[in-house]
C-alpha cells in the first residue's frame, strides 16, 4: 500500500514537472547543433528565402548585427556556383549556431550530422511538439524518473537500517542519502523555477 501511494504521488508530481517544462519561453532544443534539428533547418530556410528574420529569434539582440552581416555575405557568395553555395551555407550555419549557443552560455563544439542519436528524451520532446500532444513524453519522463527516485529511496531505506553498525556503514548511508536528496531537490527546483517564470511572463502580458 505504501509503495503504491509513493508511486502515485511521484506520478502526480512528475506530470506537473513535465507540463511546466513544456511551457514558458518557447522551444529549447538539445540538438541545436545537428543538421537535422530545427535550428539549422530554420537557417537553411532563411538562406533559401532571403528572410533573415527566420533566424533572429534564436539569438540575442546584441548578436543581430554579426548574424546579419554573415547572412548577407553568405547570400552573395552562394550565387557563384554550387561549391561556393555549399561553403557559404556552412559558414553561415556555423556562425548562427555559435551565436545561438553563446546566448545559452554554451560553447560551440561544431556541427553534428543529421541522424545523430541524442537519446529518447530529446526525441520524445520533439515528438510532443510535432504531434501537439505531450502524452508519450509525460509517460517516458514519469516512468524514468519514478524508477530512479524509487530505486534511490529503497537503497537509502535499506542502508539506514545499518547506520549504527560501523562508521563505514554510516558513510555509505550518507553518500546514498545526499545523492537521493539532491536528485529530488534538483527536480523540484527546475520545475518550480519554470512555474515561477511562466507566472511572471503571464503578468507581463496582462499589463
Amino acid at each position: 500500500m505504501e509503495s503504491t501511494h509513493f508511486t502515485n504521488a511521484v506520478f502526480t508530481f512528475l506530470t506537473a514537472v513535465c507540463a511546466f517544462l513544456l511551457m514558458g519561453t518557447g522551444f529549447v532544443f538539445a540538438h541545436c547543433d545537428t543538421m537535422g534539428g530545427p535550428i539549422i533547418k530554420s537557417a537553411q530556410k532563411a538562406l533559401e528565402t532571403g528572410e533573415v528574420n527566420l533566424v533572429l529569434m534564436w539569438i540575442q539582440k546584441k548578436d543581430e548585427a554579426e548574424l546579419k552581416q554573415a547572412f548577407e555575405k553568405a547570400r552573395e557568395v552562394r550565387k557563384l556556383n554550387p561549391a561556393a553555395k555549399e561553403l557559404a551555407d556552412m559558414y553561415f550555419i556555423e556562425t548562427f549556431v555559435r551565436l545561438h549557443r553563446a546566448g545559452e552560455g554554451a560553447p560551440y563544439t561544431g556541427i553534428k550530422p543529421a541522424g545523430t542519436d541524442l537519446g529518447p528524451a530529446v526525441e520524445a520532446a520533439d515528438g510532443a511538439l510535432e504531434s501537439g500532444s505531450a502524452k508519450k513524453l509525460l509517460k517516458l519522463m514519469t516512468e524514468t524518473v519514478t524508477h530512479s527516485i524509487h530505486e534511490q529511496f529503497e537503497r537509502v531505506m535499506e542502508l539506514k537500517k545499518h547506520v549504527g553498525e560501523s562508521v563505514e556503514a554510516g558513510r555509505e548511508y550518507v553518500e546514498a542519502y545526499v545523492k537521493y536528496v539532491h536528485y529530488v531537490e534538483k527536480l523540484y527546483d527546475d520545475a518550480t523555477a519554470k512555474m515561477a517564470h511562466h507566472g511572471e511572463h503571464e503578468k507581463e502580458h496582462k499589463h
